[in-house]
């Protein structure tokens, strides 16, 4: 029986979307099973280009159904900007190979800028490219600035005419080789400040616009890529000044946020083989899964797998729910990118371990999985950037909570139009949230919510009483230290609100929390470690410290739906 918490190909029926949703996704898991297992692999061994998969994507409209805003989707009512939808889709693209969901990926943060834009003309053209099946590229990073856009070296020079001709260079822009639009990102050279700054669309196949190379060894064409003296007339602009500025911190608002469920779909597949293949190795005359280790290793994955998705479902929530007196979503986003991403490689790690020498071997997706996981928390900002933009909500999120009505499961079919005028970028010490609290109390009687409960109240007696001084607000080592302890009282609480509307069995959430508990010390010890923590933050790091709630018969119940997953799904070869 298939486990109904993970994505299983064979079981797979997205009911809860509209028909053609459906149809979509349906028809995506079986282009891949019946390209097969063999073929899959020897396309990502072989760097070939995704040509195949986007000649199915332009005949089914995958791209153009899906992110194609109801704005400029004309009378064509399966077409909107469904954050739910492009959730599954990346699951999807995760679970059969990322160079699937990358090309996907960045095509999502190259439309960001034109769908925030007022430029009909340019909407028009990407709404026909896509039903073309076209791909598109996000021109914004650069080599020597990385995606440091108050340092641009695009520079668009007046020609005369009331144009422009842009030169400069461009890095780690996904889809250069064959982009029908690429938004970039520059600044003009006669106007000095933030209102120099210039988004416009330029056209991959211009013979100003130069491909240097893919900078990467791999079937996800990184490219670099060069213009010199590219023409830019009134027609190509899409945002000048702060609203260029704003355009692009929002695109990556938008973007970031599938990291998570990129990541979701690689761990689901990696957990198949591995289980299978751990529950069929015989060794000293045993299953490995008979090892005590094995089995705490493999329920560790499973659970903190189940956290991931539980946390990044109900994010989606609060995306489709956003609106400019509701922007608590600008903190799951980071959360999602950072908190998700990285419990994805523990998961990865943890069932290495496990199966260890097979995880190399060529003829598995685990190999590829291994590799491309490690991806997803350095992209879209760093692992570091996105912990320091969490602590910016952490006194708001922690003490000085606000009333919200509650936010229901959004699966409705509805267009997320306000990821595309989300407004300034700024403003997010002032954001407010909802009681933290409530989601703990709901589930009070479990007990190693309970036990975490306990560190994250005590992690607001450090906020209060042993927060860093003047002269540690500027040592970003500690600082980070206590963003990982917020960042986990924000993924208990997701999980604990995503759990109360699925009625998740308790015996899971019990044990997933018992991992969290574990976690939370695991970050409190490092934080007394840290160089500049003072005597009374090592104290408080210390009292922090929990042993989670051990129940032998919870743990083995848990593990036999673990071990259940051995055999459930093997790709088609």
């Amino acid at each position: 029986m298939a486990d109904p918490l993970l994505f299983n190909p064979r079981t797979y029926d997205p009911a809860h979307f509209d028909p053609e949703t459906r149809r979509l996704l349906r028809a995506t898991v079986d282009w891949f099973e019946n390209r097969g297992k063999r073929r899959l692999i020897e396309d990502y061994r072989s760097r070939a280009w995704l040509a195949e998969f986007l000649e199915f994507s332009t005949k089914e409209g995958l791209f153009a159904t899906f992110l194609t805003p109801a704005s400029a989707a004309g009378e064509q009512q399966d077409k909107r900007w469904d954050t739910a939808r492009i959730a599954a889709l990346n699951e999807i693209f995760g679970f059969y190979g990322l160079d699937y969901w990358y090309a996907w990926q960045v095509t999502i943060l190259g439309l960001g800028p034109v769908w925030q834009s007022d430029n009909a003309a340019v909407r028009t053209r990407a709404a026909e490219l896509l039903d073309q099946g076209e791909v598109f590229a996000f021109g914004l990073s650069e080599k020597a600035h990385g995606a440091d856009i108050y340092s641009t070296d695009m520079l668009l020079e007046p020609d005369g005419d009331g144009g422009f001709r842009a030169s400069g260079s461009k890095y780690y822009i996904g889809n250069g080789n064959a982009a029908g639009l690429v938004s970039v990102f520059g600044r003009r050279t006669d106007v000095e400040g933030p209102d120099g700054y210039v988004f416009f669309a330029a056209d991959s196949r211009h013979p100003d616009y130069h491909l240097v190379k893919n900078v990467v060894d791999s079937s996800k064409y990184v490219s670099e890529f060069r213009l010199d003296g590219y023409p830019v007339t009134g027609a190509d602009i899409l945002h000048t000044g702060r609203a260029a500025f704003d355009a692009a911190l929002n695109t990556v608002n938008v973007g970031k946020f599938n990291l998570c469920t990129g990541a979701i779909g690689i761990c689901e597949h990696a957990m198949y083989e591995a289980v299978t293949h751990a529950q069929n190795r015989i060794l000293y005359g045993r299953p490995v899964t008979a090892f005590p280790h094995v089995r705490r290793e493999l329920t560790d994955a499973y659970v903190r797998l189940v956290g991931m998705k539980l946390f990044s479902d109900r994010a989606v929530d609060y995306f489709r729910s956003a609106g400019p007196d509701d922007r608590r979503y600008l903190l799951f986003n980071p959360m999602t990118k950072m908190k998700v991403t990285t419990e994805g490689e523990k998961v990865i790690d943890l069932m290495w371990d496990v199966i260890a020498a097979k995880g190399f071997e060529k003829d598995t997706y685990f190999a590829q999985a291994a590799t491309e996981i490690r991806g997803l928390p350095k992209l879209e900002g760093t692992v570091h950037v996105n912990l320091a933009l969490i602590l910016k909500f952490m006194g708001n999120h922690l003490l000085n909570p606000a009333e919200y009505p509650p936010v229901p499961t959004r699966l409705d079919a509805a267009d997320d139009a306000f990821l595309f005028r989300q407004g300034p970028a700024r403003g997010l010490g002032a954001i407010r949230f909802h009681d933290w609290r409530t989601a703990y109390d709901a589930y009070a009687a479990v007990p190693n919510v309970g036990g975490f409960r306990e560190q994250a109240d005590a992690l607001c007696e450090f906020v209060t009483t042993a927060a860093p001084d003047e002269a540690q607000s500027r040592d970003l080592d500690l600082l980070l230290a206590i963003g990982r302890l917020f960042a986990l009282v924000v993924h208990g609480q997701l999980i604990l609100e995503q759990a109360q509307l699925t009625g998740l069995d308790e015996e899971v959430l019990d044990e997933l929390f018992a991992v969290l508990v574990r976690d939370f010390s695991a970050h409190a010890v490092e934080l007394h470690g840290k160089d500049s923590a003072t005597e009374e933050q090592q104290r408080w790091a210390l009292g922090a410290v929990r042993r989670p709630v051990v129940d032998e018969a919870r743990s083995a119940r848990v593990w036999e739906r673990v071990e259940a997953l051995a055999g459930a799904y093997e790709m088609a070869p």
